[in-house]
C-alpha cells in the first residue's frame, strides 16, 4: 500500500511539473507526446484532486489541492509505516 501511494505521489508530482510546463509554454499540448502524457496524468490524478478542489475554497488562479493530497498521502505513509512497525 506504501508502494502505491509513493508512485502516485511520483504522478502527482509529474502533473503539477506538466502543467507548470504547459502554463509558461515551455512544453506545448499540440505535441502528441506532451498530449498523451498529460492525459494519462490527469486521468490518473483528477479523481483524487476533483473532490478536494470542491471542498477547498477558492484561491484564484492559485490550485494547492495538489499540496493537500500530498500531505494526506504523508500522513497515511506515516501511519501505515507505525501500524506496520507496530506488528513486527
Amino acid at each position: 500500500m506504501i508502494i502505491v501511494l509513493q508512485i502516485f505521489v511520483y504522478m502527482l508530482i509529474a502533473q503539477v511539473i506538466l502543467s507548470w510546463l504547459v502554463a509558461f509554454n515551455v512544453v506545448n499540448t499540440s505535441n502528441r507526446i506532451v498530449y498523451m502524457i498529460g492525459d494519462v496524468l490527469h486521468r490518473v490524478t483528477e479523481p483524487v484532486l476533483g473532490p478536494v478542489r470542491r471542498f477547498l475554497p477558492g484561491l484564484g488562479p492559485v490550485d494547492i489541492s495538489p499540496v493537500v493530497v500530498l500531505l494526506l498521502i504523508w500522513f497515511i505513509q506515516t501511519e501505515l509505516s507505525i501500524l506496520v512497525r507496530s506488528m513486527y
